[in-house]
């Protein structure tokens, strides 16, 4: 599935608990206009008080979540089904990796962010906003909307608690990681990073290690185990130990839609 690298959509600091709202409301069966009634009645007073703007910060900010758990682009339809599946069955402090898989498939800006944070924190155990900022710039270009996006993000990544203030203005070092051993959730997840990239496969070694995974410690599982895990992964061996992980190929040729 080829993305378009210098969209990126998610412009808004969205919390973690009004993810979780959104698929909940989705789980229990509701439509799209009631979802989008009841997230605006959440927001109200949380997010541009008293704005009556068409396209204030409130209305972009449920157009996200909807984005992310009502209307989800037709090939993330599998994906969002079995989140969802997974949401409704696994424990409750292991639901923030389905939130962050889902949000880094449907806006892979999202993952380009995580990705710099993630190579920060590895090299200096700690990132600054300044330096996050001007590399996602190299990627997405030298726009004020790519410095203020990525901004929005890191403040969502702090609430979210993946982040935490260091001490020093603009400086962050990472929360305590969620250590994830659940194999058709590590599969899902890779699932989810393959959907963010603008090539839909990559070696093992680089799937599960990717710096977008920086707030979870992931259990290492073997290729056969990861495709077992998973209804839209396949994998293609190029070496004696070195495997490829693809996204599983749907009966028309395209990638997997559901």
């Amino acid at each position: 599935m080829t993305r378009r690298i210098d969209q990126i959509g998610f412009s808004q600091r969205v919390r973690l608990e009004w993810l979780a709202q959104t698929a909940n409301l989705v789980l229990a069966g509701n439509g799209k206009v009631a979802i989008n009634d009841a997230l605006q009645t959440l927001l109200i007073d949380k997010v541009s008080v008293g704005g009556q703007a068409e396209r204030g910060n409130r209305e972009k900010i449920v157009t996200i979540l909807l984005k992310v758990w009502q209307s989800v682009p037709p090939q993330l339809e599998s994906l969002r089904a079995e989140g969802l599946e997974l949401l409704s069955r696994i424990p409750q402090h292991d639901h923030l990796a389905i939130h962050w898989g889902m949000v880094m498939a449907v806006y892979p800006f999202w993952s380009g962010v995580a990705v710099q944070v993630g190579r920060l924190l590895r090299l200096q155990g700690s990132a600054a906003a300044t330096h996050v900022q001007r590399r996602v710039r190299e990627q997405y270009g030298e726009r004020e909307t790519v410095s203020r996006a990525a901004r929005r993000v890191l403040r969502s990544y702090l609430d979210w608690g993946v982040l935490q203030e260091s001490g020093m203005r603009g400086v962050y070092t990472a929360g305590t990681p969620l250590a994830l051993d659940d194999s058709r959730l590590i599969a899902w997840l890779a699932e989810a990073s393959l959907h963010s990239r603008t090539n839909s496969s990559v070696p093992l070694r680089d799937l599960i290690d990717n710096p977008n995974f920086f707030p979870f410690r992931i259990k290492s599982i073997p290729a056969e185990g990861l495709v077992a895990a998973s209804s839209g992964l396949d994998v293609v061996r190029y070496g004696l130990d070195d495997y490829c992980i693809i996204l599983r190929k749907s009966p028309n040729g395209g990638s997997r839609t559901g």
